[in-house]
C-alpha cells in the first residue's frame, strides 16, 4: 500500500510539472508568414475583379507628375500625352523580383513603344534605406542595361503614395482619353512567372494593351502585382 501511495505521488507530481510548464511561443511573425503566404500566389483568379487596394484603381483618371530621369531631365506624363497610352512600371535596381523583370521591361517597351504604349519606370524607394537605388545608382543601372525608357525617381516618395504602389515590380496600363486625361486600364503583374521568362504562360500586361488597342477592356484588368515592397524611410 506503501508503495502504492508513492507511486501515486510520484506519478501527481509528474503530471503537475508538465502541466505548468510554459507553452512554446511560435516566433514566425505573422504579418512575414502572410507576406510569404501571398508572394506564393502569382494572381487573384480572373474572375475576381473586386480591387483590393488603395490609390488609383482600374477606370481613374491619374494626376500628371514631374520626375528626374536618368539623363538629368525632367519627364512628365503629359509628356506621353500623343502616344496611345503610357506603361509605367514602379521598380528599382536592387529587389530580385524587379531584376528578375529588367530584360522583360525592355522587351515590352522595345514592342509597344511603337505601338503607342512607352515604358515610364519609376523608382520609388528611399536610398537610405537601400543605398542600392539611388539616384547614382539608377544612373549606373540605366546604362548598364541600355535602357531606352525613362526610368525616374520619385526622390520625395510623393507620386507612388497616390497611385497606390505597394511592390517593384507593380505595372499600371494607362489609356489616352479624348479629353487628355489618362485612365487605368490594367494593373498589377506583368506576367506569372517572375522566376523565368520562358515558362510564363499568362502575360497579363502584353494581353491588357492588345485588348485596349482593340477597344476592349483587359480581362483580367487587374493582378496581384508580386515583388518586394516599397522601402519608406522609418521616422
Amino acid at each position: 500500500m506503501k508503495n502504492l501511495l508513492s507511486c501515486l505521488f510520484l506519478s501527481a507530481v509528474v503530471v503537475s510539472f508538465f502541466c505548468c510548464q510554459p507553452k512554446s511561443a511560435d516566433t514566425t511573425d505573422t504579418a512575414e508568414k502572410t507576406e510569404k503566404t501571398e508572394e506564393k500566389k502569382t494572381n487573384v483568379k480572373p474572375e475576381e475583379k473586386k480591387l483590393s487596394k488603395t490609390g488609383y484603381q482600374v477606370g481613374d483618371v491619374v494626376e500628371d507628375f514631374s520626375l528626374k530621369n536618368t539623363n538629368d531631365e525632367m519627364i512628365a506624363l503629359s509628356d506621353y500625352k500623343d502616344e496611345e497610352g503610357v506603361i509605367v512600371i514602379f521598380t528599382c535596381n536592387t529587389c530580385p523580383y524587379a531584376v528578375a523583370y529588367e530584360d522583360r521591361i525592355i522587351e515590352l517597351h522595345e514592342e509597344f513603344s511603337q505601338n503607342g504604349f512607352p515604358v515610364i519606370a519609376i523608382n520609388p524607394n528611399d536610398p537610405e534605406v537601400k543605398p542600392g537605388d539611388s539616384f547614382e545608382a539608377m544612373k549606373v543601372r540605366a546604362q548598364e542595361k541600355r535602357f531606352s525608357f525613362a526610368y525616374v525617381f520619385d526622390e520625395a516618395q510623393s507620386v507612388y503614395p497616390k497611385w497606390g504602389a505597394t511592390r517593384t515590380p507593380e505595372i499600371y496600363l494607362l489609356k489616352n482619353q479624348d479629353d487628355g486625361t489618362m485612365k487605368v486600364a490594367y494593373t498589377g503583374a506583368i506576367d506569372n512567372n517572375w522566376k523565368d521568362a520562358a515558362s510564363a504562360d499568362e502575360h497579363y500586361l502584353a494581353k491588357a494593351i492588345k485588348a485596349v488597342k482593340t477597344g476592349v477592356e483587359p480581362d483580367p484588368n487587374f493582378t496581384k502585382a508580386i515583388g518586394c515592397t516599397i522601402k519608406v524611410k522609418k521616422n
